[in-house]
């Protein structure tokens, strides 16, 4: 336990100073390669029968789950032999493989990108930069939005993308932390963040409800929502720890609440709503995904629109929930020591 508490607050640390190098080979893009290879063979053999769209989604699923998770028990099994040099190394490798499944400042500076490409008065070029900035990390359509409605875009993901890119991978390395507790030789922190990942990976790239991918990636939309479930409503207990003063906080778990639960996805509107209301700004309303409209609820629908400052203020509380989280890990290390 103490050794994988270690990794998990390395680990941390390593993704917020140095983040994801361009060099390095990447998990993510390995897992991308793979599903999309797999998609192409099973919507050549389904075409568009429905039942084989879902068992191939849920072939897929299963096969980017289970060599993910077995390529982190590899590499954690490498780094747990008693050979001091191997274990040296492994304990590298799996520090680094840790690192990888987090998102923070990748999620940070993707994000400010878009804010330092925004115009200073009425630069319709410099705005196409920006949207093309916004691209990169939404999944909406983005060509037509103004800059209002790129820091409202900007803000949500933001929002979203800090539980599924670093409190949700966070959660489950202490969970594979405590199944070591039990036994070296069952799924550690690497195991558990991989298959997190894994899953995260296959909802952004088939998890969509348009075309065959409505079928297609029902299975893997269906595991993240599991994945993502607990994270998700832990960030919603104790992001107001670090924003607000503490008699606000069953003020704002509950507006919180009562707001994100009417989103259709079980997780993205808690956690953006939860957002909204400790950095006391707007979210919701008209997108566009594949040209389709979809109008999400309103979240604080009472507070300002999104301005530079306020998701500047999204990103800065994140920041210092990923601290706090890290310190509890710490006292939990403390605690076994």
């Amino acid at each position: 336990m103490i050794y994988a508490l270690t990794l998990v607050i390395v680990s941390a640390a390593l993704d917020l100073l140095v983040g994801d190098p361009l060099w390095a080979p990447h998990p993510v893009a390995y897992m991308g390669r793979l599903i999309s290879t797999l998609r192409k063979y099973t919507e050549k053999l389904a075409g568009d029968n429905i039942l084989g769209l879902r068992l191939g989604g849920l072939l897929i699923t299963f096969i980017l789950i289970f060599l993910s998770g077995l390529t982190g028990w590899f590499l954690e099994q490498i780094a747990l032999i008693n050979l001091p040099l191997l274990s040296y190394v492994g304990s590298i490798i799996l520090i680094i493989g840790l690192a990888s499944t987090l998102a923070a400042r990748s999620l940070r500076e993707s994000v400010l990108a878009v804010l330092e490409a925004l115009p200073e008065g009425s630069n319709k070029e410099q705005l196409q930069i920006a949207r093309q900035k916004l691209s990169y990390i939404v999944g909406r359509d983005v060509w037509q939005l103004e800059e209002s409605e790129i820091l409202r875009a900007a803000a949500e993901t933001a929002s979203e993308n800090a539980v599924d890119g670093i409190f949700a991978p966070l959660f489950w390395m202490i969970i594979g932390a405590s199944f070591w507790n039990i036994s070296t030789d069952l799924p550690g922190p690497l195991t558990f963040a991989l298959v997190f990942k894994a899953s995260s990976t296959i909802d952004s790239m088939i998890g969509y409800r348009h075309g065959r991918m409505q079928w297609l990636g029902t299975a893997g939309a269906k595991l993240d929502d599991v994945l993502t479930w607990i994270p998700s409503r832990i960030v919603l207990l104790t992001l107001p720890l670090v924003s607000q003063p503490l008699q606000k906080m069953p003020s704002l778990i509950h507006s919180a609440w009562v707001d994100g639960s009417q989103d259709s996805s079980p997780n993205a509107g808690i956690s953006e709503a939860i957002y909204a209301h400790c950095a006391e700004v707007k979210m919701g309303g008209k997108n566009r995904y594949q040209e389709k409209l979809t109008i999400k609820p309103l979240l604080a629908k009472n507070s300002p629109e999104a301005s530079i400052k306020s998701v500047k203020r999204i990103l800065n509380l994140t920041l210092r929930l990923e601290f706090a989280w890290i310190a509890i890990i710490g006292i939990l290390l403390n605690y076994f020591l």
